[in-house]
């Protein structure tokens, strides 16, 4: 798990700022979602509610979700590059995994009689789903994003 962010899966920059109970943090937390961190840089400079204290905790907790989301990137990248047919689709096939067994689950659990799944494992599924199609369909937007961003800045 990596340093920079907590295991809730939410931005650092998030978190500090409802740790003091800033109005205006879901559009910050939106912006640093999307790739906007220049709106987020600007939402957090021109604030009344924070000090400067606060501005430059918030800017440094930005810089390190920006960094982390760099390296997430860049792994991505590293992994497409490789000629290892695993490597490149792990992500895939983990997330086609997951996904076959809720639905063998479901269709167990709807057709047999008595069939139960134990509550922890079906709290370990939804976990592990939860994590596999957000960090999937999340940072392959985000991936989007960067990119787009950077072909217009060329």
């Amino acid at each position: 798990m990596s340093k920079y962010k907590e295991k809730n899966g939410t931005t650092r920059v998030g978190d500090f700022l409802r740790s003091i109970n800033f109005k205006d943090v879901a559009s910050v937390v939106g912006n640093v979602a999307s790739g906007n961190f220049t709106q987020v840089i600007k939402t957090l400079t021109s604030s009344k509610e924070l000090t400067q204290e606060q501005i430059d905790k918030s800017l440094q907790e930005l810089e390190y979700d920006m960094r982390e989301m760099e390296e997430v990137t860049k792994r991505w990248e590293s992994d497409n590059k490789t000629e290892s047919y695993l490597t490149k689709n792990i992500r895939p096939l983990t997330l086609a995994f997951l996904t076959c067994t809720l639905f063998i689950y479901i269709i167990l659990d709807s057709s047999l009689k008595g069939f139960s799944v134990d509550s922890e494992w079906v709290s370990l599924l939804k976990g592990l789903m939860m994590l596999a199609y957000g960090g999937y369909f999340g940072v392959r937007s985000a991936e989007k994003i960067f990119k787009i961003n950077n072909d217009r800045k060329s």
